[in-house]
């Protein structure tokens, strides 16, 4: 499965006792290396990740411990329940030690560049997670100016690490995901593009994006998403009004309508946002389809309670499914 034999005896593992005189911090930076957007993994090794997730989701014990000795790095400069601890959770179990910093703790924050901070991180971390409120570019070059692998946990464009857990998920629940369904409602945001990406990669695949008019998915990334999907006989695709629906849904899936601390421009933004709440009666459209939401949740804005909490929810098991994908991301990154 993914990563498994390839971590053992990887370059990562070792790196650092590679280093002579002068390859400390002022080393030459490297190739960026790691996991920064779906969109640049092949359709198997998407599929292999997911799939390798489910198998730790089942036994979080299925591995030789890969990371042993090694430094993970943990950068969250953005606020995180799920993903933070999820990391901090795999890097312990795969053996590595993790290093957290908070938003003030870095000198980013003063001035300091983000090569000279990846120089610096990567003469003592052998991977690095991050979270930013910076465009996906910086995390290139931490991993460039650090030599060393860099994992992509949420920024503006994409949110990848949701988008595997999402997929590990639909596999866990459905098995064989050939030809599924899945209706996304809200925001075309981060994990509506993990989402596109994830579900490009699985044959026969239907997805269709049902966005607020002005908050859709960005137009590059749609096209890259259903360019990938047309090689695996998919579709990806996006309406803005739900009377344009498709017939037949086996997921309903929502996020919420609003990140804390980002306002936006519109300040009626949420008369475009209602017709896209999914309650009772929305959901009944479609009355096998299962729901999924990335959390966090807000009740009584994209979902009801009785649907976040009901029988056909899915939510709590993505939840409960992060700390496998990160396991399984952590694991095929150290392989790099």
């Amino acid at each position: 499965m993914a990563g498994r034999a390839d971590s053992r005896g990887s370059d990562t593992t070792d790196r650092r006792n590679k280093q002579g005189p002068g390859q400390g911090p002022g080393r030459e930076p490297g190739h960026a290396c790691g996991l920064f957007s779906l969109a640049e993994l092949a359709p198997p090794q998407i599929m292999s990740l997911a799939m390798r997730s489910v198998e730790l989701f089942h036994d979080h014990g299925a591995h030789d411990r890969p990371l042993a000795g090694q430094l993970t790095g943990l950068l969250f400069t953005r606020a995180s329940t799920r993903t933070r601890t999820a990391f901090t959770a795999a890097a312990i179990r795969l053996g590595s030690a993790p290093v957290a910093f908070g938003p003030a703790d870095l000198h980013l924050g003063t001035g300091e560049s983000v090569g000279d901070t990846g120089r610096v991180l990567g003469a003592v971390l052998d991977s690095l997670v991050a979270r930013t409120a910076g465009p996906l570019d910086e995390l290139r070059e931490l991993s460039r100016q650090g030599r060393m692998p860099v994992v992509n946990a949420l920024t503006a464009q994409e949110h990848p690490t949701q988008g595997l857990c999402d997929l590990a998920t639909l596999a866990l629940s459905f098995g064989d995901l050939t030809g599924i369904r899945v209706l996304y409602l809200g925001e075309g945001n981060s994990t509506a593009v993990a989402l596109a990406h994830a579900l490009a990669a699985v044959p026969g695949s239907r997805v269709t994006f049902a966005t607020p008019a002005g908050y859709g998915m960005p137009q590059e990334e749609l096209r890259t998403a259903d360019r990938r999907a047309g090689t695996v006989g998919a579709s990806v695709d996006q309406i803005h009004d739900l009377a344009a629906a498709p017939p037949d849904v086996d997921v309903l899936y929502t996020t919420r309508w609003q990140l804390a601390g980002i306002a936006r421009p519109d300040p009626a933004w949420r008369e475009a946002f209602r017709p896209f709440h999914v309650d009772e009666a929305l959901l009944d459209r479609w009355p096998r389809a299962a729901f999924m939401h990335g959390l966090p949740a807000r009740r009584g804005d994209e979902v009801s309670g009785r649907v976040l909490d009901g029988p056909r929810s899915l939510a709590w098991t993505q939840a409960a499914m992060k700390p496998a994908g990160a396991m399984a991301v952590l694991e095929w990154a150290a392989a790099r």
